[in-house]
């Protein structure tokens, strides 16, 4: 097995406005695995909040490359055991584990759904993303749109915002990127008329969910508070919903294991997404027939995305028929 890796500029369509900044583009690591005629593909994103040092990674990569090109091709969940040996943080991991599943799937030439037994019809659509922003425009951006879901982004709570987007006849959800109060948490989750959108993701800081209440009218949702699968006992008194995304708890396999978790403990589950190509997308996109809410967005907020795969089309998800994640690179 061969092992290539490079990084990626990700150019977006317009500036990204979240709590935590503001983004033109985005880094990405690609990984390449290859073996006989096959090659699989997995990515990682440069995310401040995160830390991430994609040289960081480059370096770890070269340290440990002649221990992957030694592997034999066996099982991805073996794989992923040897992996996991290596001490890697959970967004080269997911990199690594979706390259292997993309190459293992096309040397098999079976899909990452068939290889899993998946449910693969009657998908939940995908949000796409309104940026912080005046809110008659992002009330504007959601009207123009053929989309049918709306995740909205906003900085602080505004009363007046809320009202105005509890109007909307379109399925709403609000993502404050940890920048609610106590005291907003409060108003919010006592509030009847809260229950109409979809959900409200991560409101507090990391560690700062205790206030939230999951038997009140709104649906809180974890996402930086929820990382893996060790996450998710401690967070059931607060948390309704949990989002997960393959690079933070590690990639599709444990991922797999997280949804199963998830499930036992009654968590409605989202599969989310950072600002990906078509690489990320289309890892997230074969577990979309386990969630119930869908926002993989990324590949569609990027101007130049250098492959294909599975995508999503107004909302819907478009799965690839082709073996492993059916991801392929973009001809130059």
């Amino acid at each position: 097995m061969e092992l290539r890796f490079e990084i990626k500029q990700l150019q977006l369509k317009e500036t990204f406005s979240i709590a935590y900044g503001n983004y033109d583009k985005r880094e990405a690591l690609l990984i390449e695995l290859s073996h006989q005629s096959c090659k699989g593909y997995g990515e990682c994103v440069a995310i401040d909040y995160y830390k991430i040092s994609l040289q960081g990674f480059i370096l770890k990569l070269k340290e440990i490359q002649s221990q992957i090109e030694a592997q034999h091709i066996i099982h991805p969940k073996d794989f992923f055991k040897f992996l996991s040996g290596l001490r890697l943080h959970p967004f080269l991991l997911s990199a690594l584990d979706c390259a292997y599943w993309d190459l293992f799937g096309k040397l098999e030439n079976k899909s990452f759904i068939e290889l899993n037994n998946l449910p693969s019809e009657k998908l939940v659509e995908s949000s796409i993303t309104i940026s912080v922003g005046e809110i008659d425009h992002q009330i504007e951006k959601i009207q123009k749109s053929n989309w049918n879901k709306f995740k909205v982004k906003c900085k602080g709570l505004n009363k007046i915002n809320v009202e105005k987007l509890l109007l909307l006849p379109q399925a709403i959800a609000l993502d404050s990127n940890a920048s609610f109060t106590d005291e907003d948490c409060i108003w919010l989750q006592e509030n009847v008329e809260v229950q109409k959108f979809s959900y409200l993701e991560q409101p507090r800081p990391i560690d700062h969910y205790k206030i939230l209440k999951k038997k009140s009218f709104a649906n809180w949702m974890a996402d930086e508070d929820c990382q893996n699968i060790g996450d998710l006992e401690a967070l059931t008194p607060y948390y309704k919903s949990i989002n997960i995304k393959l690079m933070k708890c590690g990639g599709l396999t444990p991922a797999l294991e997280m949804i199963r978790k998830a499930r036992e403990l009654n968590y409605k589950i989202m599969m989310g997404c950072m600002t990906e190509s078509s690489v990320g997308i289309s890892a997230g996109s074969v577990l979309t027939g386990l969630v119930d809410y869908v926002d993989l967005d990324g590949a569609n907020l990027i101007s130049n995305d250098y492959a294909t795969g599975s995508f999503v089309e107004n909302g819907k998800i478009i799965l690839s028929p082709k073996p492993g994640l059916g991801i392929e690179l973009k001809q130059k």
